[in-house]
């Protein structure tokens, strides 16, 4: 749920931020550690820009390829995770394992799941794309079997199964582009929450400073050793028939690669 702020100050005055799962106070084990800092750089140069300082941070291990089959599992508690945008759960299995998994909307703890083969298509249970019914809503969906989920783990995301075709499944993405992946792929039932996210207001800048986030210049604000649109007397464009980024690559047209050899799995493109 999205909160605004009561204070109407300046920084304030349009801030908001989202409810988060009360605080767990048991131990999840050893599925948390200390995130170390990268900044965007390797060896002391940049090579992500717009990254530094943050906030310490812990890493949570979770559990994509949800591959403990057929042992029951009970939702011990939600959890914030700072490191991506979407709530956790973290799972108390009847053999004591506990592991963290993206928490899907609707569930509680308290909850009970289980993932293997052939297990009931219920909200936070994992099995294989072929045993799910046509219409059913997915997230955290395997692109090559046992790999773990790489399709549908952000916030408010969701796939639906389309069709059953032979060895493929029809899945219908978040873009509206419609894609073959092998029925032997492994994907959670439900549709993961925090819909909200993207209207978050930051209100100041000081909170994207706490998040690793820098200021972003305008590359004709620069000089032209910096940057392909700098340089000039005054205010000046971009100057050229095509914008560039900071390394000299075009930013605007065809700037992805073309034929690649996933394009066969593609039905229906998303534009």
């Amino acid at each position: 749920m999205l909160i605004s702020y009561k204070e109407k100050t300046q920084t304030r005055r349009f801030a908001s931020k989202l409810e988060k799962p009360k605080r767990y106070l048991g131990s999840p084990g050893k599925l948390k550690s200390i995130l170390p800092k990268k900044s965007g750089r390797s060896g002391g140069k940049v090579t992500v820009r717009h990254q530094g300082g943050r906030h310490k941070r812990y890493y949570r291990e979770i559990d994509f390829r949800r591959d403990k089959f057929n042992v029951k599992a009970t939702v011990e508690a939600l959890e914030y995770d700072p490191n991506r945008n979407v709530p956790i759960a973290l799972l108390k299995y009847e053999d004591g394992d506990k592991r963290f998994i993206l928490a899907p909307k609707g569930l509680r703890a308290g909850d009970e799941v289980v993932s293997g083969d052939k297990v009931e298509v219920k909200l936070g249970n994992a099995l294989k794309l072929g045993n799910m019914q046509i219409g059913t809503v997915i997230h955290n969906v395997e692109v090559t079997p046992g790999k773990g989920g790489q399709f549908g783990r952000s916030a408010g995301t969701s796939l639906t199964i389309q069709a059953k075709e032979g060895d493929f499944v029809h899945i219908k993405m978040p873009s509206t582009e419609i894609r073959m992946i092998s029925a032997n792929c492994m994907a959670t039932v439900g549709a993961l929450g925090n819909e909200d996210w993207k209207n978050i207001e930051l209100g100041k800048a000081g909170r994207s400073r706490h998040m690793g986030i820098r200021p972003t210049v305008r590359g004709v604000a620069m000089d032209p050793g910096s940057h392909p649109h700098g340089g000039g007397e005054a205010r000046s464009g971009v100057g050229r028939k095509s914008p560039m980024t900071v390394y000299g690559k075009k930013a605007v047209g065809n700037t992805r690669k073309k034929n690649k050899w996933t394009d066969k799995y593609i039905l229906k493109r998303r534009r």
